[in-house]
């Protein structure tokens, strides 16, 4: 799909290292380089015209609205009757009424990986649980044999298009989690792969460290010691190269203990990276309470959480991200506590989990679709579930998530006529042109 091929229009960003010779994505031929946009730092662009919602904690709405934008940064936002009476812009787009939102972010995903599991798929069909296909060998196992047999190159060409699937929706934000290497040497190659799709393609993308997400067969009956040796072993080195923004554990029955968890929170704490948490997916083991002792970014999954658990992580400020394209693919009946989430006043995000297993999707306004008819949320607290609280299950919420003067100019513009049409559509894509750090890429 990428080779060789040229770039459109002469913009494109050079190859990587671990690109060359491959991944040239030409389907965003607006991308340019970072010390490009440095250079247009004076440049000033209006966007005019537009109905905007700045997703802040009001969710305003601005019904005939401008943007300011210069140096990839917002510099104005407001009444298009308000506009600064000196303001000379260099560039100045008219978007006809169309809808602005915050680019979208994606807080919760595996998305590098090798290989599908398909079959996987096929068997629990026929009945077979996720749980008795991982005790088999399957599951998370099955796709670490393929990403330890796959080259850099091979994970990147193989991740770059489920990338390009989500930038091409509004997402400008992601995180990626490793998690299907479970050696050293493999778990970086994965979070390596990730940085290099932060330079191929023009999204901001978070790494975590996801090594603790299931028990490797080197490792079997030995989990004290694979936790010991990623706590002192893997996570300083990983650090020391800078490649992991946060770590996250899989605190489950088929995963690791609450004690391990803790563990590794202390190793992540000594380092000063934040923690998150797969917790509460399949049972009830008592992880999302650590996290939330442990003020984690996000506590994911939670369909086995319960009022004490949602109180707990609206006390401690831990989002709760919703995970539905996994409890839609596999077949699960128990939902997240959403009234007890939403009563206590918890943070709400939504992502599209996309893995290889249970969530083989990479479509986050899908997964807003399906947050508002499977659990219940509604289309304006599922559009603050990928835009405000997004940006706070990443740690990012001062740069990103909302509109307003001084953050990220990453935006989307939707051909829409309704702003509840975002949660509301399902297989189609309204995004009409993405802008990241101010310049239009699609």
């Amino acid at each position: 799909m990428y080779k060789n091929k040229k770039p459109l229009g002469g913009l494109f960003l050079a190859p990587t290292a671990e690109a060359r010779g491959g991944a040239h994505c030409t389907r965003f031929p607006g991308y340019i380089k970072a010390n490009t946009i440095a250079a247009m730092s004076d440049a000033l662009t209006l966007w005019r015209n537009a109905r905007i919602a700045t997703c802040d904690a009001a969710m305003t709405r601005v019904p005939d609205g401008a943007l300011l934008s210069r140096g990839g940064r917002i510099e104005w936002l407001g009444a298009q009757r308000d506009l600064p009476a000196d303001c000379r812009p260099d560039e100045s787009h008219d978007l006809d009424g169309a809808w602005i939102t915050p680019g979208l972010i994606d807080c919760h995903t595996h998305l590098v990986f090798a290989g599908t599991r398909a079959g996987e798929y096929a068997e629990r069909l026929r009945g077979r649980s996720y749980q008795e296909i991982a005790r088999a060998g399957g599951g998370i196992l099955a796709t670490m044999h393929r990403v330890r047999a796959a080259s850099e190159q091979q994970l990147l060409d193989e991740s770059l298009p489920r990338l390009e699937a989500l930038l091409a929706e509004g997402v400008t934000t992601v995180e990626i989690k490793s998690g299907y290497g479970l050696t050293l040497e493999d778990e970086a190659k994965m979070l390596r792969v990730a940085r290099a799709m932060a330079r191929a393609l023009p999204v901001t993308i978070s790494t975590t460290l996801l090594a603790a997400h299931a028990l490797p067969p080197e490792y079997s009956a030995r989990a004290d010691d694979y936790i010991d040796a990623i706590a002192d072993e893997w996570l300083p080195r990983l650090h020391e190269q800078h490649l992991v923004d946060a770590v996250d554990v899989f605190c489950e029955s088929v995963g690791f203990s609450v004690a391990q968890a803790q563990r590794l929170f202390d190793a992540a704490s000594r380092l000063g990276l934040p923690v998150k948490m797969h917790a509460e997916q399949l049972s009830n083991l008592g992880g999302s309470l650590l996290a939330a002792r442990r003020g984690a970014l996000s506590c994911d999954h939670l369909e086995y959480a319960g009022v004490a658990e949602a109180q707990a992580l609206a006390a401690s400020g831990t989002v709760a991200v919703l995970l539905p394209v996994a409890f839609f693919g596999l077949a699960a009946e128990r939902k997240p506590p959403v009234a007890a989430l939403r009563a206590a006043g918890s943070r709400m995000a939504i992502a599209t989990d996309c893995n290889p297993g249970s969530a083989p999707g990479a479509s986050l306004l899908l997964a807003m679709s399906m947050a508002t008819r499977l659990f219940g949320l509604t289309c304006e607290e599922a559009l603050a579930g990928v835009t405000r609280h997004g940006a706070q299950a990443l740690g990012m919420q001062r740069e990103r998530g909302t509109l307003e003067a001084g953050k990220a100019a990453d935006f989307v513009i939707w051909g829409i006529g309704e702003l509840e049409e975002l949660g509301y559509w399902s297989g189609f894509n309204p995004c009409r042109s993405v802008i990241k750090a101010g310049r239009r890429i699609s």
